[in-house]
This record gives C-alpha cells, structure tokens and sequence, in this order.
C-alpha cells in the first residue's frame, strides 16, 4: 500500500473516495435486506414442499398398501421426461425457478394390470412435481444463502474498512495541514521579527 501524502491533492481524493463510499453504501444495505427477505422466503417453501412431498407420499402409501407386495413391477413406470426451469433475477442474483415438468409413463395394459395402478401413476405423477419443486427450492435457498454472505462482506468491508479509513485518513491530513500552517505562520512571525532587528541595526549603524 502506498505511503499516503500528507498534502490537499490527497485531502481531496480521500474526501471523494469517502463521498464515494457513503453513497454506495445504502445500495448495498438495500440490496442485503432484498437478498434476506427472499431468503426467507425460500426457506419457507422449502419447509412447505417438503411437507407437501411428505403428506402427499404418506397418502398414496396409505390408499395403496398393496403396492408393498411387490408382486406387480413399478420400478421405471412413471419417470421424469424433463423440467422447466426459468430464472429470476432479484438484484443481480440469478436465480432459479420451477416452471413445469414433463412425465414420462411407460404404456401398461388395463387389463393386465390392476386396477390401483391408474391411482399408482396420478400419484407418481404428483410426487416428481413436487420433487423436482424441491430440488429447485433448494438450489434457489443455497444461491440465496451464498449471495447474502457474499454481500455482507461487501457491507462489513465499506462500514468497517473503507469508511474508516477514508475518515482516518482525511484527520490525519487536516491534522498535517493545519500544522504546516501553524509552522509557517510561526516562521513568516520569526521572519518578520528577523527582518526587523536587522533594519533597526542598520539605522543604528548609520548613526
């Protein structure tokens, strides 16, 4: 780091540095309270998805116990085809967001199935949804919890580094300033009374 001069040219740029500052700052904080907000918001629907995903498989295990037997292969029935996702941009954080889900069912005869599959394979369809809402539930919380880190340092560096620092900088500068004035001040003064004995010894020598 460069040794700082203790001079106006620097006074001034420490000064805008510290203006430059102070002006960024309150952007930053708004952009850490919209990442916090959001971040709770996807805290709760991960919480809410999971019950859901809970609840639901709860439901079709308990309306379909025969499913257990194993006696009827289901394994590969009802598999993910593909996912939607969009993306959100909240503050130049990009983030991720479910659209829809594309369901792939083998064909299967009616007649030589029984008749719970039909149910077996709504309620398939239902837990992908809801797994694949999860997965990106999740994905956009960690973005999130990433980006408030990242931003709460860029805050901590402004309010607890640059700030100061700048601050210190400029009373240092002031400080040096105003003493180099008081030095010159007191030296026109020496000057002075220099400069005036010397013309008093001269008129005396002419006499």
């Amino acid at each position: 780091m460069s040794k700082l001069a203790l001079n106006k040219s620097s006074l001034a740029r420490e000064s805008a540095h510290l203006a430059e500052y102070k002006r960024f700052l309150p952007s930053l904080e708004l952009k850490r309270l919209q990442i916090m907000a959001e971040r709770a918001n996807a805290k709760q629907a991960v919480r809410r998805l999971d019950r859901e995903y809970q609840q639901r498989f709860s439901e079709i295990a308990h309306s379909l116990p025969m499913m257990a037997s194993g006696q009827i292969p289901l394994d590969g029935l009802v598999t993910i085809k593909s996912i939607q996702r969009g993306e959100q941009n909240l503050s130049g954080t990009r983030l991720p967001t479910f659209l829809d889900i594309d369901v792939d069912v083998k064909p299967y005869s009616l007649l030589a199935r029984p008749h719970w599959v039909d149910p077996f394979v709504s309620g398939m369809r239902e837990l992908l949804r809801l797994r694949a809402q999860q997965d990106i539930a999740k994905e956009r919380f960690d973005i999130l919890v990433d980006a408030e880190a990242v931003i709460s340092r860029r805050v901590n560096l402004f309010e607890k580094v640059l700030i100061p620092r700048a601050r210190r900088n400029i009373k240092k500068i002031r400080m040096a300033l105003a003493d180099a004035e008081r030095d010159a001040v007191v030296r026109a003064k020496i000057s002075k009374r220099k400069t005036a004995a010397r013309s008093a010894a001269d008129r005396m020598a002419e006499l």
